[in-house]
């Protein structure tokens, strides 16, 4: 694990060395977290671990000449305000680190004359801002020059950047690393994921993947009543997910009314006797009803359409050929028709409202955590790391593992088989 040197600042934590004596430990360095517990009768188990996250002892900063900074990077999602306010707060309250600054709109707030400016961030701006949807500190998207945002730490005095973002804000963290170590300055990174995709390999889960279930079961069950209503009729949810169907997955098993659940990761086909429309067909008219969630990243499955990218680099599936919900809309309606079914089709799309809402309550504890542990491995000198959490432990996971690959759906794993077994849906597939 990366470390910027030797730790030789004794904690101000108080906590304590002495196992069993009530009081919270501290952690060792060596304590490691295997990546894999399944293990097979007769077959050696030496599994990858990583380094357990958690307060350490000693520390490598000074407290009282630390200046700390934050930034929140890409897309919103519930719980960003959560992570600032627990970082802040951890660092003003327990570290005694009085100097934290905010960067305004991402990484753009790193770049020279950014406007607007850094802003001080004490336990007063932040009192109340869990309770807020969003970032007071504003996002964007889209890489900056390294070398830039750099000299901007080194010119603030920055000691330690935390970056609070997904795919691309954790490749940027990395940019900066690696030119902090090319430098040869003794600037820590430490990244914290956020992504509602619930897509960053190496850890159980993302925040705000929660609270994004919760706000699409909602949906889902409204998209039920609706269905339920009407004479044959037919709901369609579509979910946020471009290449990950966690949400979708997952909102499916909460609601426990879907009849067909569509991920990116789950091949299927549309037209012929095993297709999807021709399954849908049998089950409204078994049923007289049906409720079918598609997560955005599905549109692929459908035709072959130009890519069209954000500032970050991801595919924009939201508008004109790359829309799923209105292709699977028309597709559903030309089908029903052509069968001699009259059906009522509904299309409910929540996508932004998953994003925007403030953290539930099991997000809110786990955002809390996140904060603490990203602080703490700030303060211990960790750098170019991640913190994740694994089998309910968290852990520092290095940028360089979570920047090559992502995280998918297993369509062979239990949770694929679990949202079959709810819905019931068949293969979708004429091979």
């Amino acid at each position: 694990m990366l470390a910027l040197g030797e730790r030789t600042i004794r904690s101000p934590l108080g906590l304590s060395t002495v196992p069993n004596d009530d009081v919270a430990d501290y952690v060792r360095d060596d304590s490691r977290v295997a990546l894999f517990v399944e293990t097979f009768e007769g077959e050696a188990f030496a599994p990858p671990t990583l380094e357990r996250a958690g307060p350490r002892e000693h520390v490598y900063f000074d407290p009282a000449q630390t200046r700390a900074a934050i930034v929140t990077c890409g897309g919103l999602c519930p719980g960003i305000n959560n992570v600032i306010r627990g970082m802040v707060l951890e660092l003003h309250h327990k570290y005694g680190v009085k100097h934290v600054l905010g960067f305004r709109f991402g990484y753009d707030g790193l770049v020279d004359r950014a406007d607007p400016p850094p802003v001080h961030l004490g336990p007063s701006q932040v009192r109340s801002i869990h309770a807020q949807g969003g970032s007071v500190l504003g996002m964007s998207r889209g890489a900056h020059d390294p070398a830039q945002m750099v000299d901007t730490l080194q010119t603030l005095g920055v000691n330690v950047l935390f970056s609070i973002g997904g795919d691309g804000t954790l490749r940027g963290a990395h940019a900066i690393h690696a030119e902090i170590a090319r430098r040869g300055l003794p600037i820590g990174i430490v990244a914290v994921p956020k992504t509602i995709d619930n897509d960053v390999p190496m850890v159980d889960k993302t925040f705000g993947f929660e609270s994004a279930v919760d706000v699409a079961r909602q949906a889902i069950d409204a998209a039920h009543t609706e269905a339920r209503g009407v004479r044959n009729g037919i709901a369609i949810v579509k979910l946020m997910g471009r290449d990950a169907g966690f949400i979708a997955a997952h909102a499916t098993l909460a609601s426990a009314d879907v009849n067909f659940c569509l991920i990116p990761e789950a091949r299927f086909d549309l037209e012929g006797e095993h297709g999807l429309l021709a399954a849908l067909e049998r089950r409204v008219r078994a049923r007289g009803h049906a409720v079918v969630v598609v997560a955005e990243g599905c549109a692929e499955h459908f035709a072959a359409a130009s890519r069209e990218r954000n500032a970050s680099g991801n595919v924009l599936y939201g508008t004109g050929a790359l829309d799923v919900g209105p292709m699977l809309r028309l597709a559903i309606e030309g089908h029903m028709r052509a069968a001699g079914l009259v059906c009522t089709l509904k299309y409910i799309d929540p996508s932004y409202m998953l994003r925007s809402v403030p953290a539930n309550a099991i997000d809110s504890i786990f955002c809390d955590q996140l904060a603490r542990h990203a602080v703490h491995a700030g303060m211990a000198g960790k750098t170019d790391v991640l913190i994740g959490r694994c089998h309910r432990v968290f852990t520092h996971v290095p940028l360089a593992l979570v920047t090559v690959r992502h995280k998918r759906v297993d369509t062979d794993g239990e949770l694929w088989l679990a949202v079959t077994e709810t819905t019931g849906q068949p293969r979708l597939r004429n091979d």
